[in-house]
């Protein structure tokens, strides 16, 4: 481990989509390892980047010495064949010695290169942390249990749960923490949020006693897992039924910069993989002046089919209608107007288009190039031409490269998902995508 600080990722890798948890022993079933075994075999969309067989909250204080067996058998049996990364969340918590030593057992039995299980382990998920100090506890954990098994120093991940003001307050510190020669905090992986216990250390109240929706909290677990190089996880989505709102979640999160979520489902798996991924078509978005509607592309053009616009020709002008008021427009004036209503949302396809033709400009000496984006769009049937150009340099080329980099990593680090990635995409654009920017 180098002693600096950073802010470069340290791990082979640079993205996680999906944080998943399963209960490591069900009590009452014939077997208790039911749940993780059965998640063991998950594949393709529906196997999550982080497996976290979980030995804290979901699994019942009295089995969880069976829930560390539990994962020790699973993990030796199948671990070989998952596709994901494996991290067992243990118990812990910042106020008790006895939880944290309970945990420190369990790392030392899953670790044990004896049992079989930790050539097939990533590393641990560590819950309750609280301030900077807690965590070099925790890391001085897994150092011990590296030593006792003679495993490469730091060759365990440590990814921490953020539940408290004071683990939200210690990552503003960890960028000069990291790299001291009195710790291994270089380890650390993720940092997850669990906004359900962070609730009740905060003591929030809300009237209909639902979680508050923490942008803060998401916001700077962002901002801290970008200046220390690490990967920012957003909590559990407790509405497992609720499609469209845990898309909108994952949607406000890619904003701020955070692409995981906690996935409680197969289902909100395949939803988590599926989401920071570049759409598969283009489209485009009409603020209708209370939100963005997308519009239905009928050959040519681009369809608006809502109820809250509506535009008409009078005369050499147009009256062109948003909720209740109306304004008379010239066509130039009109096309302005549209124009800033307007929003295209591309697809891998274009972004790669995008991409080949400024590095092309790029190693013919052209430091900027503009690109152009038209659409005819249609409103009550009256149609209107609409187009503008943006300028690409470098820093707009670094941006595009985000979402082509997740895609690259996803490729590399996931090639059991290889062929829903070509059903999505299509055979070439995969290539294409694979080779940009490299």
């Amino acid at each position: 481990m180098t002693g600096r600080t950073h802010d470069e990722r340290l791990h082979d890798r640079k993205f996680v989509r999906t944080f998943f948890t399963s209960p490591t022993a069900v009590e009452g079933e014939d077997e208790s390892a039911k749940m993780i075994r059965s998640a063991s075999g998950l594949r393709g969309m529906q196997a999550p980047d982080v497996w976290v067989p979980d030995n804290e909250d979901a699994t019942a204080p009295s089995m969880r010495d069976e829930g560390a067996e539990n994962i020790v058998e699973v993990l030796a049996e199948n671990g070989a064949e998952f596709p994901g990364e494996v991290h067992p969340r243990v118990v812990w918590h910042r106020d008790s010695p006895a939880t944290r030593y309970q945990g420190f057992q369990h790392m030392l039995e899953i670790a044990d290169p004896e049992n079989g299980a930790v050539e097939h382990l990533d590393g641990f998920v560590i819950p309750e942390v609280g301030g900077i100090d807690d965590w070099k506890k925790a890391d001085e954990f897994f150092t011990i249990v590296e030593e006792a098994h003679g495993l490469d120093e730091g060759s365990l991940a440590m990814s921490v749960i953020i539940e408290s003001g004071a683990a939200e307050l210690a990552m503003g510190e960890l960028r000069e923490e990291m790299g001291k020669p009195t710790n291994n905090l270089e380890r650390l992986f993720m940092l997850v949020d669990g906004e359900v216990d962070y609730t009740k250390d905060m003591r929030a109240i809300t009237p209909t006693g639902n979680l508050p929706p923490w942008p803060e909290l998401r916001h700077n677990t962002s901002r801290g897992a970008s200046a220390a190089g690490l990967i920012a996880v957003d909590g559990p989505y407790d509405d497992i039924r609720d499609v469209e709102g845990y898309r909108e979640r994952m949607t406000d999160n890619q904003a701020k910069g955070m692409l995981g979520i906690w996935s409680l489902t197969p289902g909100q798996v395949v939803e988590a993989n599926r989401s920071p991924l570049p759409p598969e078509d283009g489209s485009w978005l009409l603020d209708d002046g209370t939100q963005q509607v997308e519009l239905d592309e009928q050959g040519d053009t681009q369809v608006y089919g809502g109820d809250r616009l509506s535009l008409a020709e009078s005369g050499d002008s147009y009256v062109l209608a948003v909720g209740g008021d109306e304004q008379e427009l010239d066509e130039d004036g009109l096309r302005e107007e549209l124009l800033d209503r307007a929003e295209y949302v591309p697809s891998m396809d274009d972004i790669v288009d995008s991409m080949e033709e400024f590095e092309a400009a790029r190693e013919a000496g052209t430091g900027a190039i503009a690109m152009e984006r038209s659409a005819t769009l249609a409103i009550d049937g009256v149609e209107v031409d609409i187009s503008n150009d943006r300028m690409w340099d470098e820093a707009t080329y670094q941006a595009a490269m985000t979402p082509v980099s997740l895609f690259q990593d996803v490729y590399e680090n996931r090639p059991d998902q290889h062929d829903d990635l070509a059903e999505m995409y299509g055979e070439s654009v995969v290539n294409r995508a694979i080779d940009v920017g490299t």
